[in-house]
């Protein structure tokens, strides 16, 4: 099977009332801990790769890499996502580099350039029938200032507004999820009133969740038990991924979960092993590390089964 565009992917999610999981890639290991998870729990994948990846990685590296898992599970739907492009010209190269979806983040524009820019990469996408996912709304939701998270929050009519403008194929909203460790400050909360209000205007829509790695404690503990410093940590509950993954919501994105689950099986070698320098005793357990969070992630957005 060849690459797949999410169209598909998001209809039968959306339909099917679950979400697909979306998974940060930056080299082998991340690559071939998701897909071995994807093909052990048969759920349809989304790899995502950021601007940052791409340079870290090189995209004649990735785009290889990713062949590679595609043609190891010939059955199994892969998607390859340009995660937060922020610019035309790269969504162009991705599309050029056979990318089989975008993302165009302009959202740290005004409403006016925001559609603008976005639908200058829609019409190119399209063209050469790639999907386009876009943002409105900011994933700063920590501050519990007055009134500071509703400035930040997607507002529901000008989402729809947003997408009828711009012919987009997915939205990334903003309801309290953040990037990072640290995703709030006192109690977690998502402004699931608010979701509920985009999912009516936008009937069937696909709403995608960024920020959204739950940052486990038991990652975390490991992390830190052997000489990490990561104090004080938040992520987005669970309860609240599986609520959401029922809902309009048709892709979740995680990415910090996966870096804490490698860090931290890397740093229990190197100190349990001061003396070990294979990479592949380090690099093999952090692999597996990963693939079983990814495991717990596809069954918890429910599309464990779905491939």
């Amino acid at each position: 099977m060849p690459l797949v565009g999410t169209r598909e992917m998001f209809k039968q999610a959306y339909d099917g009332g679950y979400a697909v999981g979306a998974f940060n890639v930056n080299n082998m290991e991340l690559l071939q801990a998701i897909a071995d998870a994807g093909h052990e729990e048969r759920a349809p994948l989304i790899l995502q790769v950021s601007s940052g990846a791409r340079k870290y990685a090189r995209r004649e590296y990735l785009t290889h890499l990713v062949r590679a898992a595609v043609e190891t599970y010939p059955d199994l739907p892969i998607a390859l996502h340009l995660d937060h492009g922020d610019t035309f010209e790269l969504c162009q190269a991705c599309v050029d580099d056979g990318f089989s979806s975008v993302m165009i983040d302009a959202s740290h524009f005004p409403f006016d350039e925001n559609v603008a820019l976005t639908k200058k990469v829609v019409e190119y996408a399209h063209r050469h029938n790639v999907p386009v996912e876009a943002e409105l709304g900011a994933l700063t939701s920590t501050s519990d200032e007055p009134g500071a998270r509703e400035a930040v929050y997607t507002d529901p009519d000008e989402a729809k507004k947003f997408v009828e403008l711009t012919g987009i194929d997915s939205l990334a909203i903003s309801i309290g999820t953040s990037h990072g460790a640290y995703k709030f400050k006192g109690e977690p909360t998502l402004d699931f009133p608010r979701l509920e209000r985009i999912q009516a205007l936008l009937p069937g829509f696909p709403i995608v969740l960024h920020g959204a790695s739950s940052v486990p404690k038991n990652l975390v503990d490991i992390c830190n038990a052997y000489g990490g410093k990561l104090p004080g940590t938040r992520g987005v509950p669970e309860e609240f991924l599986a609520r959401a993954s029922k809902m309009a919501v048709c892709k979740v994105n995680v990415d910090t979960d996966l870096r804490i689950a490698l860090t931290g099986a890397i740093r229990k070698v190197f100190a349990e092993s001061p003396s070990e320098f294979d990479p592949r005793k380090y690099l093999g357990p952090a692999r597996d590390a990963v693939r079983e969070v990814v495991r717990g992630k596809v069954r918890l957005f429910g599309c464990a089964g779905k491939a």
